[in-house]
């Protein structure tokens, strides 16, 4: 399969000024100015193929955005180098900028004041989108997310879903064959989340989009991405398979119980780690190796009422690998 992103060695370094508080501070800060370097990204390197849906992790400030940036075209590397669907970002050819989207967020595109459809006529003009591509287009995506009743209410009256919505509908107008999603999702309730990670599905699996995305949600990420990219402090940690990280990270199964009859922790330590008992209820930790066997014996020498399996939550997998607590290099 095509590599549509490589990113080799790359690095962003910034120059902050630092001043002392008062007004000496300020004296000192006009005379001679104190400089530190801030590395936001520094020296990762990963490939992307074509078609791929990568999850792009790493807690505030780890660096994601900064990356997203640079491939984007909006940010020039300071060592290493980047390239999108064959091209150099940076240099911002007209052909390239015509293949990929960034959809922010936090920022947003749409023409405060006027009607969404304002602004995909805006898009249509600036893609140089034939009519009828636009026409087939602009259906297609109505379809998917249901657009018709608030294309043409002002964007100021829209609500966040349905302006995240019009959103995704002004970036993707054009086909893109690259996704740079930067939390997509940010802000939304539930509902309107799962509908936005269906949509970002259906448009991969149509169009064979290329997406790279950010998301502090886990579910967006389990349920778009088989593979991540975990980054902190600039730095790449881990790139791979997700269930891979979840059975490295926590190599457990969580087996929930209830009881008939009140039960001491010490009766259940036979069968793996108690994490919590109250008598009639207990959360054991299980090797997954052993999970079935575990289960089988309890079941045969307790008098149990409900049995459960769980994976450990995808949020304390993450939280272990950003505390640093885990190892991520072999």
């Amino acid at each position: 399969m095509t590599s549509q992103i490589e990113v080799d060695h790359l690095s962003k370094y910034y120059q902050v000024h630092e001043k002392e508080p008062g007004l000496m501070g300020s004296l000192r800060s006009f005379v001679k100015r104190k400089y530190r370097d801030v590395k936001a990204v520094d020296d990762i390197s990963f490939h992307i193929d074509a078609g791929e849906r990568v999850g792009f992790l790493g807690p505030n400030g780890a660096g994601k955005t900064t990356t997203l940036k640079v491939l984007s075209g909006l940010l020039y590397p300071t060592r290493g180098h980047a390239t999108v669907l064959g091209f150099t970002p940076q240099k911002r050819e007209t052909a390239y900028l015509k293949q990929f989207t960034l959809v922010m967020g936090q920022k947003q595109q749409l023409l405060w004041d006027l009607p969404a459809i304002e602004t995909f006529l805006v898009n249509q003009a600036i893609y140089e989108i034939p009519k009828a591509q636009f026409e087939a287009t602009l259906n297609e995506l109505d379809n998917l997310l249901d657009l018709e009743s608030v294309m043409k209410k002002q964007v100021r009256k829209l609500s966040l879903g349905e302006r995240m919505k019009c959103e995704l509908a002004a970036a993707l107008l054009h086909r893109p064959k690259v996704l740079f999603l930067d939390e997509p999702t940010i802000g939304l309730d539930v509902t309107m989340q799962a509908r936005i990670r269906e949509f970002i599905g259906e448009y991969n699996r149509r169009y064979g989009a290329t997406v790279l995305l950010t998301s502090h949600y886990m579910a967006d990420v389990t349920a778009l991405c088989e593979r991540i990219i975990v980054i902190d402090r600039g730095h790449l940690f881990y790139d791979g398979n997700f269930r891979a990280l979840i059975e490295r990270v926590a190599p457990y199964k969580i087996l929930r119980l209830q009881f008939e009859q009140p039960i001491s922790r010490l009766e259940l330590a036979t069968f793996g780690e108690v994490a919590a008992c109250d008598g009639l209820t207990a959360v054991l930790h299980v090797p997954r190796v052993q999970a079935t066997e575990s289960a089988t014996r309890l079941l045969s020498q307790m008098k149990v009422d409900d049995v459960t399996f769980e994976e450990p939550p995808v949020e304390d997998i993450i939280r272990e690998v950003f505390a640093g607590r885990v190892e991520m290099r072999d």
